[in-house]
C-alpha cells in the first residue's frame, strides 16, 4: 500500500551523546575527516548504508543502540572532544579577524546553486561547486559571510542511460526535514516567510531554511508551502527548471526574496547587516532592485538616482561565462509585466528596464540581459580567471563605448577549490604539513621530502580504489540499461591499476567537446590497446535536459565505450556528482580538458585533480592559461583563428593524440614500458591479470613523472586553493566595496546624494565637452629618446568645471594605421581659464622608445566616488 503522507521523524539522542546532532547538522563534517571517522566508527555498516550522511546515519541507529553508545565512556569522550573541536572552530579568531578595521563586518553572497555535499543536492555543475567551496573557505578563514540561495524540491536531475545510451533524467523529490537544515521560525513558532507580489493579484510566499556551513549560515528559500497556489508552489521545483516565466520567477525570488530573507535573519539573530552584497552570476541580479526599493522607501527616502549610487557602491558582481548563450536573457515585456505588478512599488519600472536593456552596438534593445543588469548594479565586477577577465572585458565593452576593452572595469579573481574537501586523505597523509584542515598554514613544499617510491605507491592505491568504484558503477549502469547478470561478467575486470589512467568529467555543453577524443576512433583504439604504453580513460558528465546536442555527444561516446574490443579500457560513468568526484580526481594520473578556447571561464575540475597529484592535459584556457608552466602537465595547442570548425577539431585532436603517444604515456611508463604484460589480460581477462601487469615495470618508479607530481603539488597547491581565492576577494573587492558603501551611507547618504546629483549634471551636459585644439612643443627637429614632449590641450567644458574632468595625454608606439599599440598615460593639468567654459590644460612626457610615436588627448569625468575612470562610460577623444 502507498502512504498518503510522508514525514521524517527526528532522532532523540541520550544526553551524553546529544552533541552528535550538532555534529551532524553542521556541514563542516563534509570536509572534516575526523568528524566523518567518528560517525563511521559508531557503526561502519550503517555508515555505508547511510551513504556517509551523518543525519541519515542517525536516523538508522535504533534507540537501543543509542542507549548502549551513551553508556560507553570511550564513545562519550570522543563525542565530547569532537563537539569541543567544533565549538573552537566556530568561535575562535581566524585569519580574517587579524585584518584591519576596513574589512567588511558582514558579506552577503547570493548564488542560484550550492555544491557543498551530495547529501544536499542543490547544484548542477561548476558554478554550484564553486559557490560551495567559497562558503567553506570563508568559514575556514573566519570571513563573516552569509549565503543566500533557493531550496529546490528536486534539486538537479539524476542521470541514467537508456539501452541505446540516450541520457534519461529523473527528479527524486527531496524531503527538507531529512536534510541537515533548520526551518527559520518566528518567536511564536510559525515559519518565517518572505512575500513577493505577482501579476493578477497573486502572491509568492517562501519559507527560509538554514544550513550551517561551518561558521557560514546559508539561507535557502522554499516556495513549496500551503499558502501558495499551485503555480507559486512549483517555483522552486527544479534547479534551472521550466521556461521563461518560471526561470524569471526563480530569479526574482532569489534576488529580491533573498534580501528580504537576510533582513529576517538579521532581526532574529541580532546579527550585523551585510555591508557588501556579492552577486554570483546574473541569476541573483534582482537583489540590487530590492536594495534600491529599501532605500527609496526608508524613513528618509532616496531618489532613484541616489539609491542606485548607494547600492552600487557596496555591490560586487561576478560573471562566470564567456559564452553569450550562458547568460539569462528575458523579453523586456516579461520584466515589465512582473514589475508593473508591484514587485518594487517605489522603483519605476522604466528604470528597471533600462538596467538590463542591451542599449549598445550589437545589442537587442527588446531584450533584458541579466548580466548587463548585474554589471550596471555593481560598482565592482570580475571574471573568474585572468583570460576570462580579458574575454569579459571584450564581451561587455559595449557598455563602456569609447574606451579600449583593456580599460573596461571588469577585473578578475581566479577561482579556487576548497582543499580539505577535494584532497584525498592519502595525499595529505604522505607528508607532515599536508594534513587536512591545515588552512592557511598548509605546507605544500614538504612533498619534496616524500620518497618517490611512496608517492608512486600512493598513486597506485588511489588508482586501484577508482577502478573498484568504476567497476561497481559500470555494472550498475548496465543493469539500468536492461542488461542481465549473465551479460556483465566482463565488468569485473575492466581497467587495471597499473595502466595510465586519464579522467574527463564535467558538464556536457558542445563547447567542452566531450567527443574530441573520438575524432579518429582507430587512433584512439590504438592508444587504448598499445602493447607498450596502454591508456585507459574514465569519463563522466551530464548534459542539460534541453541540450540534445550534448546528449548526442554522450550517446556517441557511450557507443564507443560499448565496443567489446575496448570496453575494458574506457568507461562512461552516469550521474556524475560530488561522491563520484572524490574517487575520480585522486584516481586519475592525467586530467583532460579540451574546450574551445576561450570559452572555458575557469574549469576548476583540473584544479581538484592537481591537488591530488594528477597532471593536467588541457587546452590553454581558463585557469590553465595562467598556471601552466611546462612542468605541471601539458598544453594542447590551439588551432589558428583562420581554421574552420572542422579543421580546428582535426588539428587539436591530432595534437592530443600526439601528446599522449609521444610524451605522456612514455613518461608515465618510464624506459621499460609495459612489455606484453599489459595485453596478457585480453579484452576481458581475469582480474588477477591486471595485478600481474605490475610485475614487469611498476616497481621501476618513473622519476620524471614523480618529479612532475611533486612540482604540481608544491606550486599549484597554494595557487588553486579557495583560501587564496577568498583572500583575493576580501582584499581586492570586498574591502574596497565595504569602504565605498560606508562612505556612501555616511551623514545620511550625503556623498551618495552628491554623487547622484553630480552624475546627473555631468551626463546632462557631457555633449558640450570637446577638444578644440592641441599643440605641442619641446622637441628637436629630429626627436630622440629622452626628449620631453610638451602638450597643451584647449578644451571647451561648457558648464562643467576643470575639477569635474580628468584630461589625459595618451602616448606611445603607433602602427601603420596610427593606432597606439603601447599606451602610456599622463595627466594634463588646468593651466589657464580662457573664459566662456574654455580652458587650457598642459603637461609633458619623456619619450622613452625609438620608432613611430604618436599621442592623443582624452577627457573623462572625475569624482572621488567613482571606482574607475570608465565607470560612467563617458569619454571625449580628441
Amino acid at each position: 500500500m502507498k502512504a498518503i503522507r510522508r514525514f521524517t521523524v527526528r532522532t532523540v539522542l541520550p544526553e551524553p551523546i546529544a552533541a552528535l546532532d550538532t555534529l551532524a547538522t553542521n556541514l563542516r563534517w563534509s570536509w572534516h575527516e575526523p568528524t566523518r571517522e567518528l560517525f563511521q566508527s559508531l557503526d561502519p555498516e550503517l555508515w555505508e548504508e547511510s551513504r556517509h550522511d551523518p543525519a541519515g546515519f542517525l536516523g538508522l541507529v535504533t534507540r537501543e543502540q543509542f542507549q548502549q553508545l551513551a553508556l560507553d565512556p570511550d564513545v562519550v569522550e570522543r563525542v565530547r572532544a569532537a563537539a569541543e573541536d567544533l565549538r573552537r572552530y566556530l568561535e575562535e579568531p581566524r585569519w580574517y579577524q587579524g585584518l584591519g578595521e576596513d574589512r567588511p563586518r558582514c558579506i552577503a553572497y547570493f548564488s542560484p546553486e550550492y555544491g557543498i555535499t551530495e547529501v544536499l543536492p542543490q547544484y548542477s555543475g561548476g558554478l554550484g561547486i564553486l559557490a560551495g567551496d567559497h562558503l567553506k573557505s570563508a568559514s575556514d578563514l573566519g570571513v563573516p559571510l552569509i549565503g543566500v540561495g533557493l531550496l529546490y524540491q528536486a534539486g538537479y536531475f539524476k542521470q541514467a542511460l537508456s539501452r541505446d545510451a540516450w541520457q534519461q533524467e529523473t527528479y527524486p523529490v527531496i524531503d527538507p526535514d531529512a536534510l541537515p537544515l533548520t526551518l527559520l521560525k518566528e518567536e511564536d513558532g510559525t515559519p518565517c516567510t518572505v512575500t513577493l507580489s505577482l501579476p493578477n493579484g497573486r502572491k509568492l510566499h517562501a519559507q527560509i531554511w538554514r544550513a550551517d556551513v561551518g561558521r557560514v549560515p546559508l539561507l535557502l528559500l522554499d516556495s513549496n508551502i500551503p499558502s501558495n497556489d499551485d503555480g507559486a508552489r512549483s517555483i522552486t521545483d527544479r534547479l534551472y527548471g521550466g521556461g521563461g516565466d518560471h526561470r524569471l520567477q526563480q530569479e526574482l525570488l532569489l534576488g529580491m526574496g533573498g534580501v528580504k530573507a537576510l533582513r529576517i535573519f538579521q532581526r532574529l539573530t541580532g546579527g550585523r547587516a551585510p555591508e557588501v552584497f556579492h552577486t554570483n552570476e546574473g541569476h541573483a541580479g534582482f537583489l540590487g532592485i530590492e536594495r534600491i526599493q529599501e532605500l527609496m522607501s526608508g524613513p528618509q527616502p532616496l531618489t532613484w538616482e541616489e539609491a542606485l549610487v548607494a547600492g552600487r557602491a557596496s555591490t560586487v558582481f561576478t560573471t562566470h561565462t564567456p559564452v553569450a548563450a550562458g547568460i539569462d536573457r528575458f523579453d523586456a515585456a516579461q520584466i515589465k509585466y512582473f514589475f508593473d505588478a508591484g514587485l518594487a512599488p517605489d522603483v519605476p519600472t522604466a528604470k528597471v528596464l533600462e538596467l538590463g536593456r542591451e542599449s549598445y552596438d550589437g545589442g537587442d534593445p527588446s531584450v533584458f540581459n541579466m548580466a548587463v543588469m548585474g554589471l550596471r548594479l555593481a560598482q565592482r565586477a570580475n571574471g573568474v580567471a585572468k583570460l576570462h577577465g580579458v574575454v569579459s572585458r571584450e564581451m561587455f565593452s559595449g557598455l563602456w563605448p569609447g574606451f579600449d576593452s583593456s580599460e573596461v572595469p571588469i577585473t578578475s579573481v581566479t577561482n579556487g577549490v576548497h582543499v580539505p574537501t577535494w584532497v584525498d586523505p592519502q595525499i595529505t597523509a604522505m607528508a607532515e604539513g599536508l594534513a587536512p584542515n591545515a588552512g592557511v598554514g598548509r605546507r605544500w613544499d614538504v612533498v619534496f621530502n616524500v620518497p618517490d617510491e611512496q608517492i608512486w605507491q600512493t598513486r597506485r592505491e588511489l588508482r586501484s580504489r577508482l577502478i573498484d568504484d568504476v567497476r561497481r558503477r559500470v555494472r550498475s549502469a548496465w543493469r539500468k540499461r536492461g542488461a542481465g547478470e549473465a551479460e556483465l561478467t566482463w565488468t569485473d575486470s575492466i581497467l587495471s591499476p597499473d595502466i595510465l589512467t586519464i579522467g574527463f568529467a564535467r558538464r556536457v555543453p558542445t563547447y567542452k567537446r566531450l567527443t574530441l577524443m573520438l575524432r579518429d576512433p582507430d587512433r584512439l583504439k590504438r592508444l587504448l590497446l598499445d602493447p607498450e604504453h596502454p591508456v585507459q580513460i574514465v569519463i563522466a558528465g551530464k548534459s542539460h535536459p534541453a541540450d540534445d546536442a550534448g546528449k548526442k555527444m554522450i550517446q556517441d561516446l557511450v557507443h564507443f565505450t560499448d565496443d567489446p574490443e575496448v570496453r575494458h579500457r574506457i568507461a562512461f560513468l552516469p550521474n556524475y556528482d560530488i561522491a563520484m568526484a572524490r574517487t575520480l580526481f585522486p584516481g586519475c594520473d592525467v586530467w583532460l580538458n579540451n574546450p574551445l578556447r576561450p570559452l572555458e571561464a575557469c574549469g576548476t575540475s583540473g584544479m581538484k585533480a592537481a591537488i591530488n597529484g594528477s597532471l593536467n592535459l588541457s587546452v590553454l584556457d581558463g585557469w590553465w592559461d595562467e598556471m601552466y608552466d611546462g612542468s605541471n602537465g601539458w598544453a594542447i595547442p590551439t588551432a589558428s583563428g583562420t581554421s574552420t570548425p572542422h579543421e580546428r577539431d582535426d588539428i587539436e585532436a591530432a595534437a592530443l593524440y600526439e601528446l599522449l603517444e609521444t610524451q605522456i604515456a612514455p613518461r608515465f611508463y618510464g624506459a621499460s614500458g609495459k612489455g606484453t604484460g599489459a595485453e596478457s589480460a585480453g579484452a576481458a581477462g581475469p582480474s588477477s591479470a591486471g595485478e600481474a601487469e605490475g610485475t614487469g615495470s611498476i616497481d621501476a618508479v618513473p622519476t620524471h613523472w614523480v618529479s612532475m607530481i611533486k612540482h604540481t603539488l608544491s606550486h599549484l597547491g597554494p595557487a588553486v586553493s579557495a583560501d587564496r581565492m577568498v583572500g583575493d576577494y576580501v582584499r581586492e573587492l570586498y574591502t574596497p566595496a565595504a569602504v565605498a558603501g560606508r562612505t556612501a551611507r555616511a551623514d545620511d547618504y550625503r556623498l551618495a546624494r552628491e554623487l547622484a546629483a553630480w552624475t546627473k549634471h555631468v551626463r546632462s551636459n557631457w555633449s558640450q565637452v570637446h577638444v578644440e585644439h592641441i599643440d605641442s612643443g619641446g622637441l628637436s627637429e629630429m626627436p630622440q629618446i629622452g626628449d620631453k614632449l610638451q602638450v597643451n590641450a584647449y578644451l571647451n567644458l561648457g558648464v562643467l568645471n576643470p575639477a569635474d574632468v580628468l584630461v589625459e595625454l595618451a602616448y606611445g608606439k603607433v602602427d601603420d594605421s596610427d593606432q597606439l599599440t603601447t599606451v602610456g598615460l599622463a595627466d594634463l593639468e588646468p593651466e589657464e581659464n580662457l573664459g566662456n567654459g574654455r580652458y587650457k590644460f598642459s603637461g609633458a612626457v619623456t619619450i622613452e622608445n625609438s620608432g613611430a610615436f604618436g599621442y592623443t588627448v582624452r577627457v573623462i569625468p572625475r569624482h572621488t566616488g567613482l571606482a574607475s575612470k570608465a565607470e560612467l562610460g563617458l569619454v571625449v577623444n580628441a
